[in-house]
């Protein structure tokens, strides 16, 4: 059983068994705000052709920035459709239940969450909180489906 697992928003994290990083998928000067949205689509299907998941979990969407979770919520349906045409199931997680398994506290910070990671994947150099975020949602989904 394979999984990707995202933490969507605009530098998206993102890991699998075998790696792990961030897009930064922030439209260029000039470029309309819909090409972030083209290139999530265009870096998780390249994603799904090469690690071929059987599951896909994300980071639901919450928050005080109405603009932020309207990004990841675009993005979201793009991903739902994507699994729906590829036939591949989807999970969500809150922010809370991942910080929660992953540090022991569901208010855990950013650098917490980057140390965390950081203590378990010494091997990796991690990029950011993003990365971060996307290995303990990655080890969650692991655990949940008893991987």
């Amino acid at each position: 059983m394979s999984i990707i697992a995202l933490d969507i928003a605009t530098k998206t994290g993102w890991a699998t068994s075998t790696a792990s990083g961030t897009w930064d998928l922030k439209p260029n000067r000039g470029e309309s705000e819909g090409m972030r949205v083209v290139r999530f689509k265009s870096k998780v299907r390249e994603l799904i052709e090469i690690e071929r998941p059987t599951i896909i979990a994300y980071e639901r969407p919450a928050g005080m920035h109405k603009n932020s979770i309207m990004v990841a919520s675009e993005m979201i349906g793009v991903l739902k459709d994507l699994c729906q045409e590829k036939g591949i199931e989807y999970a969500s997680y809150s922010a809370m239940e991942i910080k929660k398994f992953f540090t022991g506290s569901g208010n855990a910070n950013k650098a917490k969450m980057l140390s965390t990671a950081q203590e378990m994947f010494p091997e990796k150099k991690i990029k950011d909180d993003n990365e971060a975020d996307a290995l303990a949602l990655y080890l969650l989904t692991k655990k949940d489906l008893k991987i």
